[in-house]
């Protein structure tokens, strides 16, 4: 899946990528503030971990409180 580049937040490289877009047709968005790949990679792999091993310290009616409470939150704006 690819996805689109960010604009940059900073105003001045907003305005330069948006000359240069004028210029050549393609817009040049800089890595600001780019992750390293491996750090992701890694920080990927603690999220997997974390979800289950929270669950499994928890009792039944601690995750059915969490339960009820992310489903209100998801219905909280539709009536």
């Amino acid at each position: 899946m690819n996805k689109k580049p960010k604009r940059p937040r900073d105003i001045n490289s907003l305005a330069a990528n948006i000359v240069l877009c004028a210029k050549e047709g393609e817009p040049i968005i800089e890595e600001y503030g780019g992750k390293d790949p491996n750090a992701v990679a890694l920080g990927r792999k603690g999220e997997l971990k974390g979800g289950i091993a929270r669950a499994k310290k928890m009792t039944a009616k601690e995750r059915s409180e969490i339960a009820k409470k992310a489903a209100k939150a998801r219905w909280k704006n539709n009536d």
